[in-house]
């Protein structure tokens, strides 16, 4: 006998309890004026049923014994909500029957209400029926996905589509609103299939849509509207290789827009370089290719130990080659910026992907940590610091900076204390696993899989600096 077959029954009656008015002992007002409906539900249902509920319902319960709980989820459509209610109750929902958008918005409400077999369930039917949809509607993936570390699945898409699928994102309908940092990694991606000039064509068509009040025309560009264009795509330019052009394309598509190019990149010297009929541009080349030459300011390592610290950050062995060839851009120095909590946050906040080299005072022995998410404050916990989820961080240490052969590794074992954020510690990895505050440091061993000191001490910092890894 098969005893799932009376499953069927048990959902249609619990949804026929949700349909019958007469026995119900709380009210949910659910949205905004003036979309605000009420909701009838059963207290015993939502407290097994959804955890944030659970814990909406146990404060309410303290508080008015006597009185029908009545709650408010202002932030949930009432449309949305009554279908993720039916499947509260009913344990059932057909996703085939609603638009994407649509799926996305009951995805983020079953997350704000705790109904994580639901948020299991949606990112799985998205990735198998609707990649081509979230391909064109990237963005909004992008954004929703990255909120939190709740949908793993929909962020390992969208990591994906960078790396392997690049040109989709910038063929999307969404393409001119995708953040920055975005925009950033995608014209960096070694996968990207086209030419210069479209690269360039494209961050130009993404700085102009930022501000829709520019002209149309760049003839009648003021000096301010060069200066406001200049400002939305100063981020991309570096990354954009003009030497690549043709002496046609730099004339048509970028002699035009000179006001925007920084003046480190030399404008003179391009400008000579294409009226110089002896140069002759790479033709079909790729816009982002990486090189295998790394270059580093730094007072503590040496370029041997950016490479390694580059073959961490893609996961490879010591013995294999580089894939990426990443460029450490040097943010922060404590002798030359100071060594305060202050002056870190101040520089570093917002930036992710950055690396600590932490110099020990009286030794030859270097600590450090990669952290790969942003340093981002979390206002409603700034005096007791608060801790943030990551599967890729690590930190590592050098026995001293001749040999970097000696050296311990320890990648993040308990992930949702990878990396601490408190604005009177300077960088912080795990609890205690790595941190300083001014010039006192420490190492433990909690959140990462082992040791990186023979002591757990704390010691003093000679130096340190904190680099931006950028492929």
């Amino acid at each position: 006998m098969d005893d799932n077959k009376f499953l069927p029954k048990l959902s249609q009656n619990l949804l026929e309890i949700l349909n019958d008015n007469e026995y119900y002992d709380i009210t949910i007002e659910v949205g905004n004026d003036p979309y605000i409906k009420i909701f009838h539900a059963h207290m015993v249902i939502l407290h097994y049923r959804s955890t944030y509920l659970r814990r909406v319902l146990t404060t309410n319960k303290k508080n008015n014994d006597e009185n029908l709980v009545h709650i408010k989820l202002p932030n949930i459509l009432p449309e949305i909500f009554e279908i993720v209610l039916r499947y509260i109750y009913g344990g059932k929902i057909s996703l085939n029957e609603y638009d994407a958008s649509d799926i996305i918005k009951i995805l983020v409400t079953g997350d704000e209400l705790g109904l994580q077999e639901l948020i299991t369930y949606i990112q799985s039917f998205l990735v198998k029926t609707k990649a081509n949809w979230m391909a064109q509607n990237f963005n909004l993936i992008y954004q929703t996905s990255f909120k939190n570390d709740s949908f793993l699945e929909l962020q390992k898409f969208c990591t994906n589509l960078i790396t392997k699928k690049p040109d989709n994102i910038f063929n999307s309908l969404n393409f001119s609103s995708i953040p920055e940092k975005l925009l950033v990694s995608l014209i960096q991606s070694d996968n990207l299939q086209m030419s210069e000039i479209q690269v360039w064509e494209y961050v130009l068509k993404w700085g102009l849509t930022q501000n829709p009040e520019l002209p149309s025309d760049i003839t009648n560009f003021s000096k301010e509207d060069f200066k406001t264009l200049k400002n939305n795509i100063r981020q991309c330019i570096p990354f954009i290789k003009f030497h690549n052009l043709t002496s046609k394309e730099f004339s048509d598509k970028v002699l035009p827009y000179r006001k925007v190019l920084p003046k480190e990149l030399l404008y003179e010297d391009l400008l000579k370089y294409f009226l110089n009929l002896d140069n002759q541009p790479i033709k079909d080349s790729k816009p982002c290719t990486t090189t295998k030459e790394i270059n580093i300011d730094s007072e503590i390592i040496t370029i041997q130990h950016s490479e390694l610290i580059s073959k961490w950050i893609d996961k490879l062995e010591i013995t294999d080659e580089i894939k990426n060839a990443y460029k450490f851009k040097l943010l922060l120095r404590g002798s030359r910026d100071g060594f305060t909590p202050e002056k870190f946050h101040e520089i570093c906040d917002n930036q992710s992907h950055t690396i600590t080299i932490i110099k020990v005072k009286d030794s030859n022995e270097i600590l450090g940590g990669y952290n790969p998410i942003a340093w981002e404050l979390d206002e409603s916990n700034e005096s007791e610091g608060v801790t943030y989820s990551t599967k890729d961080s690590f930190i590592f240490s050098f026995k001293n900076n001749d040999n970097i052969e000696n050296n311990i590794l320890s990648r993040v074992k308990n992930e949702s204390c990878a990396i601490l954020y408190y604005y009177n510690f300077g960088p912080s990895f795990g609890i205690n696993d790595l941190f300083i505050a001014e010039m006192i440091g420490k190492s433990s061993n909690t959140a990462y899989e082992k040791r990186i000191r023979g002591t757990s001490d704390n010691f003093f910092v000679e130096e340190y600096e904190v680099f931006q890894a950028i492929r």
